[in-house]
């Protein structure tokens, strides 16, 4: 059955009372199930293959040649790829597939334009492919969950305006008055992935494939997590929660719990997410004043977050006996279960004293793929579960197989989360120990990335249950579209509707007795409401934090990157240097002890994009300025067990093979100084690539005392360049560069 809006009190509202003269016919229309099916088929093919990807990225951690020894199978490369082909790809076409066939449904109307559709879906199939191609080649802005650059940017851009039109002119010519609640989520879905998507890619180009961020360093951080956390609310979680509400209830055969408690669940959830970003920035250098706000609001989120879990579980009452015989009610309740677990831990890491040991570690990752694995791919697999027999006209092929699914999933969860919880408590304690003596218990990061390792493993078994349970699904899939036949364009009939200034019943004109209908009934004011409540808390956020120059201040000594540096930060950002090295030194005294004086707003002025990362799977490098020689970071590079035995990091001799591209530094020179005021002399741009040759020179000289011979073009000389300026800019007390000093002997000890 249809799933309608659930009145509040038992009476029924009055019938209206149309005007003499006025016949209400009955329409007959057809829905497009064949866009449902493709986006269906997309989510299969790049969910297995998004999947596969993590099993490979997760065995690399484990076993370094499963970097497979070339620049575009490393993890740094492959790591990003693996989060956007699961949440874009993946995610994203299965929120297509879901909303495409809801919206039909509970608008009583065929989509806007069929046309529109293939645009949608073959343009959006199109940014996953550019994905697939860009970011192994080294194409990224290394912004987590943004790394696509400027020209996939705006095709994104694009498609989403195509998308929009879309639904809005389906909402326009719908049949049924009032929007159900599950439209609710989808429009703030799209106005808020709108939103966050054009203020976090604001970026000026260089080349075809090169920006800089149109922010720097602690307003960057800032937007970034701001976009980052968002993302997850309102491209994981919003839609998903749309999806919820309409297939659950026809899944379960029943109302949903509370409409009531919908809305509350709606608007409080909105509201709250849009401020909880900088929990992912605590102890660092971002103000202290939006750190605090967002631990406020992420305790906060809590409420409206567990309103919607309960809501959905509470829905299955008096229907708990089928979640024994369907598996789509099984998928459906652990799916829930899941966002409930993810819902609560969120805003347990964002407490200060939690996150002190939690961020960084691998605990983080545990609490994504609860939410990653439990939340959305459960809840999608019943989607299709679900769908798959009613677009076939046909009975699923075997609910035995969709079971062993369950059961394989559910195992592969457990077999990723909890190696990865313990890998996390692992990491943070072992970090903070120190001894009787009150010096370090594990000065060498190192020791702690070796007890670890075992967890590793069995995240990679965790993840190819989980693979193993998918590929079921395709086969059941498949044979389900065998045994039946697709209905691309399904009958049905509905009712016009009835223009309100024909009824003469006021009480329908306006909300059937409920206040809150006037909203409900009215798409443009819904998403104004909608677009307002997402606007403030980004807005009070980020508006100070640019305008009042006391949130950085500024630090004298911090200069500019000179050419070669910049060129090798640019290789630092195209290997993924950032998904294992932070570069945030946080005012811990077992950070200050491990890696010297902690980080301050000023040293990042110049950082376009931020580099603070968000997981160590090695040490920080933000003081690794001139801590070692120019020979210990030449040979790391060439082969880090050599410098570092045990290490799991892969080598990288392409970089002692392939010569520094100078074709764009001129460019970049330009952007950085005309666009963005970066104090470069006048005329730098026209000497930067002699500049850039004459200290490349210098090291080249350095390491030849160190009996290693390289030519100065190579790109090893430029990274180490880079790499030689980290954290360079402040002076550091003596105290402490002598407890640093102590660190790094013990390290190379080791």
């Amino acid at each position: 059955m249809e799933v309608e809006q659930k009145p509040l009190t038992p009476a029924p509202a009055a019938p209206p009372q149309v005007v003499p003269g006025f016949v209400k016919t009955v329409d007959t229309f057809f829905y497009d199930n064949k866009i449902v099916r493709d986006f269906g088929l997309a989510t299969v093919f790049w969910g297995v293959a998004g999947m596969l990807i993590g099993v490979i990225i997760a065995f690399q951690l484990a076993r370094p040649e499963v970097n497979m020894g070339t620049p575009y199978t490393t993890f740094g490369r492959v790591r990003p790829l693996h989060t956007n082909a699961v949440i874009f790809a993946f995610v994203g076409n299965s929120i297509f597939m879901g909303v495409y066939y809801s919206l039909q449904r509970l608008c009583k109307t065929r989509m806007y334009s069929d046309v529109l559709s293939k645009v949608h879906f073959w343009g959006w199939q199109l940014v996953i492919l550019s994905a697939l191609v860009s970011l192994p080649l080294g194409f990224t802005t290394s912004k987590e969950y943004a790394e696509l650059e400027w020209p996939i940017d705006i095709l994104i851009t694009v498609i989403w305006v195509v998308f929009g039109w879309n639904m809005f002119g389906t909402i326009a010519r719908r049949r049924e008055r009032h929007l159900y609640v599950a439209i609710w989520f989808y429009i703030a879905t799209l106005l808020t992935v709108a939103v966050l998507h054009i203020v976090n890619s604001m970026e000026v180009p260089v080349s075809f494939m090169k920006s800089y961020s149109a922010y720097a360093g602690v307003q960057d951080a800032l937007v970034q997590w701001w976009y980052g956390h968002n993302a997850v609310a309102f491209f994981l979680t919003t839609p998903y929660l749309g999806l919820m509400y309409y297939f659950l209830p026809k899944a379960a055969n029943r109302p949903v719990y509370s409409y009531r408690l919908s809305i509350i669940h709606f608007w409080s959830l909105i509201f709250i997410y849009i401020w909880a970003g900088p929990h992912h920035l605590l102890y660092t250098a971002l103000p202290d004043w939006a750190q605090s706000l967002g631990v406020v609001f992420s305790i906060m989120l809590i409420a409206p977050s567990w309103g919607g879990m309960i809501n959905g579980l509470l829905t299955l009452r008096g229907a708990w006996d089928k979640v024994r015989e369907e598996p789509v009610l099984k998928f459906m309740v652990v799916a829930i279960t899941a966002y409930g677990m993810a819902t609560f831990e969120g805003p347990m890491l964002s407490l200060k004293n939690v996150n002190a040991i939690a961020h960084f570690t691998d605990w983080i990752v545990a609490h994504v793929h609860v939410g990653a694995l439990g939340w959305n791919g459960f809840l999608t697999f019943a989607v299709l579960y679900w769908l798959w027999p009613r677009l076939y006209k046909t009975e699923l092929y075997s609910k035995k197989l969709a079971n062993t699914h369950f059961w394989l999933g559910t195992l592969g969860i457990l077999f990723y989360a909890l190696p990865m919880y313990w890998a996390g408590f692992t990491q943070g304690l072992m970090w903070k120990q120190f001894t009787n003596e009150g010096l370090l218990q594990y000065p060498n990061f190192l020791e702690t990335v070796l007890q670890i390792v075992p967890m590793y493993y069995l995240r990679g078994i965790g993840g190819v249950l989980y693979l193993s349970g998918a590929l079921v699904m395709v086969f059941n899939l498949v044979k389900t579209a065998q045994s039946g036949q697709l209905l691309p364009n399904e009958k049905a009939q509905a009712a016009p509707l009835t223009p309100l200034y024909l009824t003469n019943n006021v009480a329908d004109q306006h909300t059937d007795g409920y206040w809150h209908r006037w909203i409900e009934r009215r798409p443009a004011q819904m998403a104004i409401w909608a677009t307002v409540a997402i606007a403030i808390g980004g807005a009070i956020e980020m508006i100070p934090t640019f305008l009042v120059k006391s949130n950085v201040p500024t630090i004298a000594s911090v200069k500019p990157y000179t050419a070669l540096e910049l060129e090798g930060r640019d290789i630092y950002i195209r290997e993924g240097c950032s998904n294992c090295h932070t570069q945030m030194v946080r005012p811990f005294r077992s950070e200050t002890e491990r890696y010297g004086e902690y980080s301050k707003a000023g040293e990042f002025v110049y950082d376009r994009p931020f580099l603070w990362g968000s997981k160590r799977t090695g040490p920080d490098l933000h003081r690794v300025g001139q801590k070692y020689p120019h020979s210990w970071h030449y040979n790391h590079m060439m082969d880090p067990t050599s410098m570092s035995p045990g290490s799991i990091m892969p080598p990288y001799p392409w970089l002692f093979e392939d010569d520094i591209d100078y074709s764009h530094t001129a460019d970049k020179i330009r952007v950085l100084r005309d666009k963005f005021d970066t104090p470069y002399p006048a005329d730098f741009d026209k000497v930067a690539v002699a500049d850039a040759r004459k200290q490349a020179d210098g090291i080249a000289r350095e390491l030849k005392k160190e009996e290693i011979e390289v030519k100065s073009d190579k790109e090893i000389v430029a990274l180490i360049a880079y790499l030689q300026r980290l954290g360079t800019d402040i002076k550091v007390n003596p105290q402490q560069a002598a407890a640093s000093a102590q660190s790094n002997a013990a390290e190379i000890s080791h």
